[in-house]
């Protein structure tokens, strides 16, 4: 925490991805020790009283919680190996609707399921789209990946690009490339 305070410091905005999953007290009190570091997102899984604890945690701060609704490495296939008999739409919307209700400011989903998405969560949520990376680029251990302007296309409020950019031996170059891709230089 000691990292997000310094950021703070330097009028740098935070998202933590954590994806926090845990008995409810565990996610209450680390949520509230987030809270009060500044941050500002802080992502946690979709799940009811997962949602509900970190809701109680960040009581009295700005902090945004961003529920995962299901992973973007995450297919129908994986569904049913696991057992799971709904399908990835009706788990997504069923984690969407919980999420919001119980106090999520926003939901983490891949682009494909945006549109869907914002019908459920309204509005005002916010919508985050990881999974993307640029046409050609391996889609890795990803599943359901998008384009930068796909992603924005679909109503992203923001986009997470990660490998594309870490492990690339020209980081700006690539940052330069979705810029250009999405029409957002400046």
């Amino acid at each position: 925490m000691e990292l997000v305070r310094e950021l703070k410091q330097e009028g740098r905005r935070v998202f933590l991805d954590l994806k926090l999953y845990d008995i409810g007290e565990t996610v209450r009190r680390a949520v509230a020790v987030i809270a009060r570091s500044g941050a500002d997102f802080l992502t946690l899984h979709g799940m009811r009283q997962v949602v509900r604890a970190a809701a109680e945690g960040r009581l009295g701060s700005d902090l945004k919680l961003l529920a995962v609704s299901v992973l973007t490495s995450v297919d129908e296939d994986d569904l049913r190996q696991d057992g799971d008999p709904r399908g990835l739409q009706e788990l997504i919307d069923l984690r969407v609707r919980n999420a919001i209700e119980e106090g999520a400011d926003g939901i983490v989903c891949s682009a494909r399921d945006t549109a869907r998405v914002r019908g459920i969560a309204g509005r005002g949520a916010i919508l985050v789209n990881p999974g993307v990376r640029s046409a050609g680029v391996s889609a890795g251990d990803q599943k359901r990946i998008a384009t930068p302007a796909e992603a924005i296309a679909a109503g992203a409020d923001y986009i997470v690009v990660g490998r594309q950019i870490t492990r690339s031996s020209d980081p700006r170059g690539e940052l330069q490339r979705i810029l250009e891709e999405t029409a957002l230089r400046g």
